[in-house]
């Protein structure tokens, strides 16, 4: 009775969350007076993608947020390895209290420091451009804390081996523990592109110009109200936005999968 239970539950989950995503192709995929018509026998059309991306510069947008994930990302693995790395092997004073404090950023909603992030990009002077999107999540106390529990994991024998051969501590890094982690960056790289890649609030607050907006405030933009609300091709513009991260996520899924079980285990 309670696996029935469980089952039924999963389904009506499931079912909820995929609701939307099914209104949001069929509206896409059909002439705008079938937006709200569920007929069967409805003519299949393309022309809400074209029109879409003819009504705004989401080329523009595209190239914006792929510059800032890569951006963000490539700091994020430099930053969170050789923090990490430094954390798991090395023995210096105050190495712990040093490990909480980075902790500390986990118990912190990124949304408590947009004022003080706003000013510090003011006073740096980067605002409205990409690097000021991206520039507060370079360090990443989740991307530290993952790599360091893996790092752990790896034996030390590996680690001493490698040194009787003559190399030094970065060569350790690079060529014992970073191809051994190489799921669990996977893993990271995933959660850190689809963060930052919907991510809306502070790039709301802190681009005002094309040149520099992502996808999401592109996306509001152009379904505000002063364009006029057309579902279909709204959705439309939805899943072009939606449609790299969903590719991602189904090549890499069982990668994703496995090395969150693993770190789970560890």
């Amino acid at each position: 009775m309670n696996r029935t239970l469980d089952t039924l539950g999963a389904w009506l989950l499931g079912l909820l969350w995929i609701a939307p995503l099914a209104y949001a192709v069929w509206a896409a995929f059909h002439p705008p007076a079938y937006a709200t018509r569920f007929d069967l026998l409805a003519p299949l059309t393309l022309e809400n993608f074209a029109t879409a991306w003819a009504s705004a510069p989401f080329a523009r947008y595209f190239l914006n947020t792929f510059l800032l994930v890569t951006m963000v990302l490539a700091a994020q693995f430099v930053l969170a390895t050789l923090a990490a790395y430094a954390f798991a092997r090395f023995a210096f004073p105050g190495r712990d209290a040093l490990f909480l404090l980075v902790l500390l950023q986990l118990m912190i909603m990124p949304d408590v420091l947009i004022v003080e992030n706003y000013r510090s990009m003011s006073a740096l002077g980067v605002r409205d451009t990409i690097l000021a999107v991206g520039l507060p999540y370079f360090a990443s106390a989740f991307g530290i804390f993952l790599l360091r529990q893996t790092f752990k994991t790896v034996p030390r024998e590996l680690e001493e081996a490698a040194r009787v051969e003559g190399a030094g501590p970065l060569q350790v890094l690079m060529k014992v523990y970073v191809p051994l982690a190489r799921p669990m960056y996977v893993a990271y790289g995933l959660v850190s592109v689809s963060h930052h890649w919907n991510n809306f609030l502070w790039p709301l607050i802190i681009t005002n110009s094309v040149e520099s907006r992502p996808l999401t405030v592109g996306l509001q933009v152009f379904s505000s109200t002063d364009q006029g609300i057309d579902w279909s091709i709204i959705t439309a513009a939805t899943l072009l936005s939606a449609a790299p991260l969903l590719v991602a996520f189904l090549l890499f899924q069982r990668q994703f999968v496995q090395s969150f079980m693993r770190a789970g285990i560890r």
